[in-house]
């Protein structure tokens, strides 16, 4: 239910120089625009994952993973049932004048479902990174189920599986959508593997970034591409070993240590790099940037991007899933972050609705980077 998460707190606007990664200043500050945008008072009222991607020019696609359908009164969350997954879209940037449609299921009982379920009737999906190609757009499908116990963290990944939409321009409640399992994952008492953390076009070809979880190691960053019209061709897929692009996905090297489940890689045009921007750890007090002239690295050290204050607000509340999302851009020197809020107390989510929205950062970048 609640993963990848953060904890402390930076408020207002705070100016950053950075230790060796940029060159220049650069400013991070909430964008409580955004923040208005997604605080609902009925229906959707709250959801974590937060991934998105550009549809059009001036539609964004919003994907959700475990999601809250019901009413918000006097700061609590009532009459509210847990779906787990939703979408929605975003048309216009400016959140000003921007408008969000919510989109999930209906139960056979006429109740509030997932949009999304597996086709082999096991567990339920959580909703990773997607990418748009000609041939449609492509979900990457995270296949969980219950582990026993009463944590909130009492779950198992058991499968990948990657989602096409043939008719993604249509509204989701009509998208026509098949399944296909990914076969380049592990899951065993000796390490994880899996891919669709996060997706980046460039040059003809989907990068298709990852986790692997060697026991007792953590996690760190893995990559596959495989040229964009052709995402659900399994066997084109190649593994990033660290210096070659080979077949076997156990091959793929382990690219950035201390990494969370959820991330974003994408170019930042002022300054003339790509960039990876994550939760430290995945359970951390820290949002994360690190910065390449590669999609596929090396990645240079981390810096601080934020501190999150919702989780100075109570020592159960956690924050997680930090990623960038460059289509809501306005400027090259611009980037949009999110980070998810949450609690280990499934109850606090119902009765603080302060949290357990997507929180929204704007960076402003001022300068080149180093070489």
């Amino acid at each position: 239910m609640i993963r990848r998460m953060c904890f402390f707190g930076v408020i207002a606007a705070l100016t950053f120089r950075s230790t060796g990664l940029f060159a220049a200043d650069w400013s991070v500050t909430p964008f409580a625009p955004f923040n208005k945008l997604f605080h609902t008072r009925s229906g959707w009222i709250g959801a974590d994952g937060d991934y998105s991607v550009a549809l059009t020019n001036d539609t964004t696609l919003w994907l959700f993973s475990d999601t809250f359908i019901g009413e918000v009164r006097d700061g609590i969350r009532v009459n509210a049932r847990m779906i787990n997954n939703s979408v929605a879209l975003q048309h216009g940037k400016d959140p000003a004048r921007a408008t969000v449609q919510f989109f999930y299921g209906k139960s056979v009982d006429d109740k509030p479902a997932a949009l999304i379920t597996p086709v082999d009737g096991h567990g339920w999906f959580w909703l990773y990174d997607g990418v748009l190609t000609k041939r449609g757009l492509f979900l990457f499908l995270m296949q969980i189920e219950r582990s026993g116990g009463n944590s909130v963290f009492d779950f198992t990944h058991i499968g990948t599986w990657l989602g096409h939409v043939v008719n993604p321009f249509d509204t989701p409640a009509k998208w026509r959508i098949t399944q296909k399992r990914i076969p380049h994952e592990t899951f065993s008492a000796e390490e994880t593997r899996l891919f669709g953390s996060a997706v980046f076009q460039d040059g003809g070809f989907a990068y298709i970034y990852g986790t692997a979880e060697p026991k007792g190691k953590g996690k760190s960053m893995i990559l596959a591409r495989v040229p964009t019209d052709n995402v659900d061709e399994f066997a084109q897929w190649r593994f990033f070993d660290g210096t070659n692009w080979v077949a076997g996905h156990t091959k793929a090297a382990l690219l950035c240590p201390g990494i969370a489940n959820e991330y974003s890689v994408s170019y930042q045009p002022s300054l003339g790099k790509y960039i990876l921007i994550y939760t430290e750890n995945g359970l951390s007090p820290t949002i994360l940037a690190r910065l390449s002239d590669k999609p596929f690295g090396p990645w240079g050290d981390p810096v601080t991007v934020y501190q999150c204050p919702e989780a100075g607000w109570g020592g159960k509340i956690i924050c997680y899933a930090a990623k960038a999302h460059p289509e809501l851009a306005t400027s090259p020197d611009e980037l949009i972050v999110t980070y998810a809020t949450g609690s280990t107390d499934f109850w606090e989510l119902a009765n603080d609705a302060r949290i357990y929205w997507p929180q929204f950062l704007k960076i402003k970048f001022s300068g080149k980077a180093k070489p």
